[in-house]
């Protein structure tokens, strides 16, 4: 691991074992990282509420809290959702590996450690670990306020102006997450279609407006965060520019993002055949031919807004 990226680079140490502790700050500081440690689970949560590490090592048996319940409770976190866990443990059986992974950890590593094992499995997580940041960044800086959630409502990843505006919405806490993954779970039970939303609330923090996109797989759902008032000012700003009516301005504003006329049926609760209609007028204030033709118009008014 080269030192520009080891100074980068925190880690947590969660280990009830204090020579365990000694030998990896050792080997991770050698190495030129930041070293944090927590003896315990409930320590590793709190230490997280106020700093992101980059990756995290969990001993998986420690008293008062296992890892397993330890990695389960730090991967309710929407803030720690990115953030890699390799487990240490001296049981290489293949339940307790099992158990590991399904609590949400990348990887796994035996007792005694082999330095040089470790940080090369950690060279591997944290390199893809960054590589799914960036790419979540680049949806950001695009606009695209993306996450995806399996069935039960709970969060699978999401970009980091999601994580920002969930925590503003009250969504920080692991109770809370579990209120929103409920409420998500039983919109999602009614299989909503491309471009129906939900709006949840807690304790009167902040509305989320959520569209539903697409079932990428049986356990992923894409989602994304709208934001209400700026699909109003863009409806208002083609309405003005074009002379349309303001459900003709709904239906450019939708054709500007991509979806079919069955799609903004179900969007604006309207039938396709009146899509239809309000989209020929649409063509005809234009002096266009086609939706592609409308959706350019429309794409160019609002980069100006």
């Amino acid at each position: 691991m080269n030192t520009r990226e080891a100074t980068r680079t925190t880690v947590l140490i969660v280990d009830d074992a204090l020579d365990s502790i000694r030998m990896l700050n050792d080997v991770l500081e050698t190495a030129g990282m930041t070293v944090l440690v927590a003896l315990e689970g409930s320590q590793a949560i709190n230490i997280t509420r106020n700093i992101v590490p980059d990756i995290i090592l969990l001993d998986a048996l420690m008293p008062h809290m296992d890892g397993f319940e330890t990695c389960r409770q730090l991967k309710a976190s929407p803030a720690l959702h990115g953030v890699p866990i390799i487990f240490m443990t001296g049981l290489s059986d293949t339940e307790h590996v099992v158990m590991g992974l399904n609590a949400g950890g990348v990887d796994y590593v035996t007792k005694p450690i082999n330095a040089e094992e470790l940080l090369a499995r950690m060279r591997v997580h944290l390199t893809n670990a960054r590589i799914a940041q960036s790419a979540r960044l680049a949806l950001d800086q695009a606009g695209q306020f993306l996450f995806a959630v399996n069935g039960q409502g709970e969060l699978l990843w999401a970009t980091p102006q999601v994580h920002q505006r969930m925590n503003q919405c009250g969504y920080a806490q692991p109770d809370a997450i579990m209120v929103f993954a409920r409420e998500v779970a039983a919109w999602l039970a009614h299989r909503p279609q491309p471009g129906h939303h939900l709006a949840v609330e807690h304790d009167g923090q902040g509305v989320l407006n959520i569209e539903f996109l697409a079932q990428v797989s049986a356990q992923e759902n894409l989602l994304r965060l709208v934001d209400r008032q700026q699909d109003s000012d863009a409806t208002e700003r083609l309405r003005e520019a074009f002379g349309l009516t303001g459900r003709e301005a709904d239906v450019m504003l939708w054709i500007a993002n991509g979806k079919t006329n069955r799609e903004i049926g179900q969007i604006l609760d309207m039938s396709p055949r009146t899509v239809n209609k309000h989209l020929e007028q649409v063509f005809r204030k234009l002096g266009v031919e086609n939706r592609t033709a409308a959706a350019a118009a429309a794409i160019r008014c609002l980069a100006r807004l």
